[in-house]
């Protein structure tokens, strides 16, 4: 595992990012490589204590300039003031990462339609809340922004028991591909998602993959590690180094694309025989001799 820093020094120096979940996790981790880079970050989310305590980590840690706005993803006009406090802040924006995300397993039957407007509504209407009012601010002054989103593997796929978040961050997908060709030809304004793999942080996975109550034989069976092929999961400094070169001058041809990081565990889901890992050697031989004996 290659787990430093990728990008030089000042890479990101005078932009400023807005992070949206960049409270906690990825965007926690996000936020800080891009301030260790020069940027100044603005972090997002509805818990501003949270929010608070994570700028005051982030900045003893990089000496950046970070500042914690608090807002609800779905409510627009929260979200128009964190782009108005931002701007008056630090003069400017010139990215966005849309992070914020919501997600739970269960079969969907189970469901109410509130829990799948609480899942849609902060990943999907957060991350088009976020694009349009950026957008319009970038178009009316003239900046070619940059936009990342988050996405999943599923968005393409699709994937039972979580059905709410597939429908969510396809729709967040399809958005980031779409403006890429409206905005980016008539402003130049970028648009590109990452797609990551397991990235565990501390306490989304168990909320996720509740161990006490699946059963330890049931969570083993699912450890994400199990299903990639490099058989580890993913470190945050990987995924912020890509982030981080998305949202700086260096990807500046990159546009309407989705980045998979996931030590290839989606393309081993989707092959049909990638089950057969799991046959040992010797008995390659003998399923060998069997083939061979019907011929």
């Amino acid at each position: 595992m290659f787990n430093q820093p990728m990008l030089r020094d000042g890479a990101l120096q005078g932009k400023t990012i807005v992070v949206t979940g960049g409270g906690t996790g990825l965007g926690k981790s996000m936020s800080k490589y891009f301030l260790e880079l020069g940027a100044n970050v603005v972090i997002a989310s509805r818990k501003l204590p949270v929010l608070e305590a994570t700028a005051k980590e982030l900045e003893e840690l990089t000496g950046g300039k970070i500042l914690p706005v608090a807002c609800d993803a779905r409510n627009y006009d929260e979200v128009e003031n964190v782009l108005k406090t931002a701007v008056e802040h630090f003069g400017s924006v010139e990215g966005l990462v849309n992070n914020a995300a919501g997600n739970f397993i269960s079969p969907t039957e189970r469901l109410t339609h509130k829990a799948f407007d609480v899942v849609v509504d902060i990943v999907l209407k957060g991350t088009y809340n976020f694009s349009l009012a950026f957008g319009k601010y970038w178009i009316e002054n003239n900046i070619k922004g940059t936009v990342m989103s988050i996405v999943t593997t599923y968005s393409w796929t699709g994937s039972g028991y979580v059905v709410p978040s597939a429908t969510a961050k396809a729709g967040v997908l399809a958005l980031t591909r779409s403006l890429a060709v409206e905005w980016g030809y008539k402003y130049g304004i970028r648009f590109n998602a990452i797609a990551p793999g397991p990235f565990p942080t501390e306490g989304a996975w168990e909320r996720l993959f509740p161990a006490e109550a699946m059963g330890h034989d049931l969570a083993k069976k699912f450890d994400p590690a199990s299903r990639i092929p490099l058989k580890r999961v993913g470190d945050h400094q990987e995924l912020a180094n890509l982030a981080a070169f998305l949202m700086s001058d260096f990807s500046s041809y990159i546009n309407g694309e989705v980045i998979t990081i996931d030590g290839g565990e989606w393309l081993m889901g989707a092959g049909e025989f990638s089950a057969l890992n799991e046959v040992p050697d010797e008995k390659w031989d003998m399923i060998a001799r069997a083939v061979r004996g019907k011929k």
